[in-house]
């Protein structure tokens, strides 16, 4: 196990003051804006079955909840009917298969807090409700897929954030405690999920937060850039 780190607060209401052997990282908004290839491979399933487009700032509000829920937003958005659900999920994955990784890209400060991270000697794990084929494929092609042990996707396990399961079987794969792990995200479902698992929880403020405030949340703290991270870190 690397060494154990403590975290004081940034904007924090909440300080921290425990040991920290490891962190889970989501993905959409945290590490990597993906909203370019949601609104791609939305619009060309719509195309598809003969619906009218999607914006990309509505469609900002729908990621987060995994892919079932990003789709059934959009169908009724739209005005399809919802038994279009199971052709729009095959021609939607088709589209996002094609195009993953071509219309996103890495927040400034990502890498270098993920660096931060690791340098610190705590051990990484990427949980996202992207589905793992997608996710995996995604930190592969932006170059961030080594400094993770561990991916799970939101097929991993049988439900997902913000049900705290994710996190919890997370830290059991990881072999950390969850008070020693820390949860870093963009949006209320991060934390509800971190908060319920035991998990310490800091938040990026430049996500996807379903298009309400970040700093509404209860979080311990939050980041206007992941390098920023590192400041919250103390031996």
């Amino acid at each position: 196990m690397g060494a154990l780190l403590y975290a004081s607060p940034v904007n924090s209401p909440h300080p921290l003051s425990r040991p920290f052997a490891a962190a889970i990282v989501d993905l959409d908004g945290t590490l990597v804006d993906t909203l370019g290839d949601f609104s791609a491979a939305l619009n060309q399933m719509l195309r598809d079955l003969s619906q009218p487009p999607i914006a990309s700032e509505t469609v900002a509000g729908f990621i987060g909840q995994g892919t079932e829920h990003l789709l059934r937003k959009t169908l009724a958005h739209v005005g399809a009917p919802a038994e279009l659900y199971p052709r729009a999920l095959d021609h939607y994955e088709h589209a996002y298969r094609a195009i993953n990784g071509r219309w996103s890209t890495v927040y400034q400060g990502a890498a270098e807090g993920l660096q931060a991270l690791r340098a610190r000697g705590l051990r990484l794990a990427c949980l996202t409700n992207k589905p793992g084929e997608f996710a995996r494929e995604l930190l592969v092609a932006k170059g961030l897929a080594p400094f993770f042990e561990l991916v799970f996707g939101g097929d991993a396990f049988e439900r997902k954030k913000p049900d705290p399961l994710p996190l919890r079987k997370t830290c059991e794969a990881l072999g950390t405690a969850p008070a020693a792990t820390l949860m870093v995200g963009d949006s209320r479902n991060d934390a509800a999920a971190a908060r319920a698992a035991g998990c310490p929880v800091v938040l990026v403020t430049y996500g996807y937060n379903h298009g309400e405030p970040v700093r509404s949340v209860d979080a311990d703290g939050f980041l206007d850039s992941l390098a920023q991270i590192d400041t919250i870190l103390r031996a």
